[in-house]
């Protein structure tokens, strides 16, 4: 069945009769949980197997699963992870072991996802942050050298992948060094070009070759002064694809988020137009679902290849003792 080129949330814990009409019909390609959607694991459980009957595929469901102050399974029933900035802690004082932690870390929290029917996390961020930067990344980043952050990215993808779950690289370009909350305005950069590409892009190029990346609701005026890299053709094609050398499906981050203007439909309408080969929206309004749904069309060409071969790498995850790697996981990060 062939599915659109937009992902989607829920308004709560079940999915109502106007949801699933509505997902019958429009056939999004995935969908996204928040916390709105979480209660325990049998309820997740049952919510992602209800929702791939519904569509009658089995699509890719979504969720943000970092640790730290962005984890939508947590206790009593998941256990809590450590943010970001403790691999960094860790890797400063020994990078093996800073590695070794990053990707156990990442393959629990896979174990965890696999067990509901979550099978990709929007996760790793390669952001590399700045002290003046507003602090929305702040200690979610793995560091503030883009070598070091590429690398404890790189090993969060690999324990996400051994685990069974598909990583998503997060924010291109880089939202590191953005003065504002892209959830409430619009941040500029006005970094040059020639500083960014050595640091805030030059963490996700090592990174290129993961199968999903989410773009940045940023505008760096010093390649484009008018649009967010979300809506930006030249964001788009001249560095996410052209420096960076992402190939991988590219999504929007949230279409509804305050960084950006225009009705619901023109935000969407632009980041397919720059680019975006998807549409990420997460807040669970129908009518701004449906909104969604008229201007995305169905999957197809380079979007739909890029959708293929990224499902294509789902897999069932290594053998696994969880409460081993679990104890062993506490004793790294203590």
């Amino acid at each position: 069945m062939v599915s659109r080129a937009f992902i989607t949330g829920l308004s709560g814990l079940t999915i109502t009769p106007l949801e699933r009409a509505f997902l019958r019909e429009a056939q999004p390609w995935g969908l996204i949980l928040f916390k709105r959607n979480i209660s325990d694991p049998k309820q997740v459980a049952d919510l992602t197997m209800d929702f791939r009957d519904t569509l009658g595929r089995a699509a890719p469901i979504l969720i943000d699963q970092e640790g730290g102050r962005v984890q939508r399974l947590g206790p009593p029933h998941w256990p809590a992870y450590p943010p970001g900035a403790a691999f960094s802690a860790l890797y400063d004082r020994n990078p093996a072991s800073g590695l070794a932690a990053a990707r156990l870390g990442a393959h629990l929290i896979a174990a965890d996802l696999a067990a509901v029917g979550i099978d990709v996390d929007c996760l790793p961020l390669a952001d590399v942050p700045v002290s003046e930067a507003d602090p929305v990344i702040g200690d979610r980043a793995y560091g503030t050298e883009p070598m070091k952050v590429a690398a404890i990215a790189g090993a969060v993808a690999e324990g996400l992948r051994a685990g069974g779950v598909l990583p998503v690289l997060k924010h291109l370009p880089g939202h590191g060094r953005a003065r504002a909350d892209s959830h409430k305005e619009l941040p500029v950069v006005d970094t040059d070009r020639v500083t960014l590409e050595q640091t805030d892009f030059a963490a996700f190029r090592p990174l290129k070759s993961l199968p999903l990346g989410m773009t940045a609701h940023v505008v760096f005026s010093a390649i484009d002064a008018h649009a967010p890299a979300t809506t930006s053709v030249t964001m788009v094609r001249e560095v996410i694809r052209g420096f960076i050398g992402f190939d991988g499906l590219l999504m929007s981050d949230d279409v509804s988020m305050n960084a950006l203007s225009g009705t619901i439909a023109e935000r969407s309408q632009a980041a397919l137009a720059a680019g975006c080969d998807v549409v990420l929206h997460c807040n669970g309004d129908l009518a701004e679902m449906s909104e969604v749904a008229s201007v995305t069309p169905e999957l197809a060409g380079i979007a739909a290849t890029r959708a293929a071969r990224a499902l294509s790498m789902r897999s069932q995850g290594e053998a696994f003792d969880v409460a081993e790697a679990r104890r062993i996981f506490n004793a790294m990060v203590a």
